[in-house]
């Protein structure tokens, strides 16, 4: 798979990188990107060997919230005959494997992760790229993590784990502080199996009887902001982990949905200043993505289509990020001025944020500067 690769003609200033499931884990955990979430009991089989969804790179096939709990059964069985379509579809050359989007299951809890892990053939199981834990605590942590190890023993490829943290011991700041310790010395006993750490901004919400509507970020929901803000705090350290941001509940999506062309215009001043570009609800998406990217998270759930292309777009790096980056990481220390002259880089506090921006470079892309964000958007949308 490569990302934003929806206008061959779009002249990047480094193109994005091919990945697949197989990628270094320290690459491929940047590489998840807009991340779709569908119920396991759709046809998730022929969005591979039809290619039916442009820019899927990767996607969740949901045992939880997504369907009914009288469906897990059927749900189990639709999962296991949709990857045997799949593998056949490798056998028989109709699916190039680089061709193939990284493929996760939500669990419902341990117990049915238990019988998937049963029900899954190994070299099924070899397909996936791994397993999504909802509800991740530190009391069912440590079991979801040795069923992985189970998983990983019968299946033919490495299978990782990613927790979402959406619980009400972390929503609730009596309890969040230790909760999210305990949590941490889970996940750092597995390190080597954590692709990423998901968060869950409509659980949060829930705890406290708010959602944001489609003119705000979830960033204006104080009291979801503080839980985001101390999972950074613990997770986002020294880049030990990318943590994803929540997902953007909203879609107006519709054929006739267009661009409306800003010409040079700087896409962060355009959506601050609420010039509409496409519709309020991917405007709001694009919105939110801005700040997802200035407080560290990487990607983001989606739960519609349109919005894979959106997120994507806006985890490319522009030239000058990447010039710094790439400064910083090739000196060893002190402090310089930047390639562009305009700003100071100092080399050891900078170290890690650069490191983060090579790999989404790796990931996405690099662009000329923020004005390239608009051209590509509209490209993309006119076609």
């Amino acid at each position: 798979m490569r990302h934003n690769q929806y206008e061959k003609k779009f002249d990047f200033v480094k193109e994005p990188e091919l990945f697949t499931k197989d990628t270094e884990k320290d690459l491929l955990s940047f590489c998840l990107g807009g991340t779709l979430y569908m119920p396991a009991t759709r046809e998730f089989y022929r969005n591979v060997t039809d290619k039916r969804i442009p820019g899927l790179t990767s996607m969740v096939m949901c045992f939880e919230d997504a369907i009914d709990e009288s469906k897990v059964p059927e749900a189990e069985d639709n999962a296991v005959k949709n990857l045997k379509e799949i593998k056949d579809g490798m056998e028989s050359g109709a699916i190039d494997p680089e061709d193939m989007p990284l493929m996760f299951m939500r669990a419902r809890n341990p117990e049915q992760f238990r019988e998937l892990i049963e029900k899954i053939d190994p070299e099924l199981l070899g397909l996936l790229t791994g397993f999504v834990f909802p509800k991740f605590t530190s009391k069912n942590g440590k079991e979801y993590f040795d069923l992985l190890a189970e998983a990983n023993e019968k299946s033919t490829d490495v299978l990782y784990g990613m927790p979402i943290l959406e619980s009400k011991q972390i929503a609730f700041k009596e309890t969040r502080f230790d909760e999210l310790l305990a949590m941490k010395s889970i996940t750092d006993a597995n390190m080597d199996k954590v692709l990423n750490i998901r968060v869950g901004g409509t659980d949060f919400s829930s705890a406290f009887g708010v959602r944001r509507g489609i003119d705000y970020s979830i960033y204006d929901i104080m009291t979801v902001r503080d839980c985001l803000l101390d999972i950074l705090n613990v997770f986002g350290r020294e880049n030990e982990y990318v943590v994803s941001g929540p997902v953007w509940e909203y879609f107006l999506a519709n054929k006739d949905m267009k661009f409306e062309k800003n010409q040079g215009a700087s896409l962060q001043s355009s959506l601050l200043k609420r010039k509409r570009l496409i519709d309020v609800a991917i405007d709001g998406l694009l919105r939110e993505v801005i700040l997802d990217r200035a407080n560290g998270f990487i990607g983001k759930t989606a739960i519609h289509p349109t919005h894979i292309k959106y997120i994507n777009a806006m985890l490319t790096v522009t030239e000058e990020e990447y010039d710094d980056a790439v400064q910083i990481l090739n000196t060893s220390g002190g402090v310089v001025k930047s390639a562009n002259a305009n700003k100071m880089n100092e080399i050891n506090p900078h170290r890690s944020w650069a490191r983060k921006i090579y790999n989404r470079a790796r990931a996405y892309g690099v662009v000329k500067d923020e004005t390239e964000y608009l051209s590509y958007i509209a490209q993309t949308d006119l076609k």
